[in-house]
């Protein structure tokens, strides 16, 4: 079948109600039971087909873990390949596609979600994303919440391999003062540099410093407590 046909083919199967277009070249099955524009696959699975590899990541997977309390209005999707358009809205729903370097992009197991093979970030892994990119989780009180009310299923071992391949310091930084804050025995690098960071970048640049990890702690530590 030549493009034209398959486009016409596509475009009768999408009028009849027998498909629906996510975006354009992908398309969901509609079921014989179920009418037009009244079935929706889950959102994770919806994400996993937008981009090839992918990952729930960030606040979706917090979510996944049940390591927030919050409910994210939107889909963060991880992945290494590159796409154009990065902010989406599918059947009512916003999506964004993250790209990350391919070092990066490990600690990804898969799950079954509606009869459907989903990639997801491990535990330890969404905490370390989280504190790598606090833009897509909230901020940095998120993955806080989520170590101080779960530090102990986490495997410790796991999430200080992980911190180091990150390769970003901020990481080691923001995950040994939280641990540190939580009592969670963890075994990090001494923070070597003169330079202080932000202890959480998406918040106002202001706070007391903090010597040990360099950080400058401009979250309410009574907040996060």
């Amino acid at each position: 079948m030549d493009r034209e046909s398959l486009r016409v083919f596509l475009h009768r199967l999408e009028s009849d109600g027998a498909v629906e277009r996510l975006e354009r070249g992908k398309y969901i099955v509609i079921p014989q039971t179920s009418r037009k524009g009244e079935y929706t696959l889950d959102e994770y699975v919806i994400g996993s087909v937008l981009v090839d590899p992918h990952a729930i990541a960030y606040w979706s997977a917090l979510d996944y873990h049940g390591l927030t309390e919050q409910i994210p209005g939107t889909v963060f999707v991880q992945t290494t390949s590159r796409r154009k358009k990065q902010d989406l809205t599918i059947f009512g729903v916003r999506y964004r596609i993250v790209r990350i370097t391919d070092y990066k992009f490990f600690g990804v197991k898969t799950v079954w979600v509606e009869d459907t093979q989903v990639k997801v970030t491990d535990r330890e892994k969404t905490i370390i994303d989280c504190l790598d990119h606090p833009e897509y989780c909230g901020g940095v009180s998120e993955p806080a919440k989520g170590l101080q009310e779960h530090g102990g299923e986490f495997d410790l071992e796991t999430l200080e391999e992980y911190s180091r391949r990150i390769k970003n310091t901020g990481v080691i930084r923001r995950l040994g003062y939280l641990c540190e804050l939580y009592n969670i025995p963890i075994s990090l690098p001494e923070v070597t540099s003169r330079n202080y960071l932000y202890l959480d970048p998406t918040m106002p640049h202001e706070g007391e410093p903090d010597s040990r990890w360099r950080l400058n702690i401009n979250i309410d530590p009574g907040e996060l407590a």
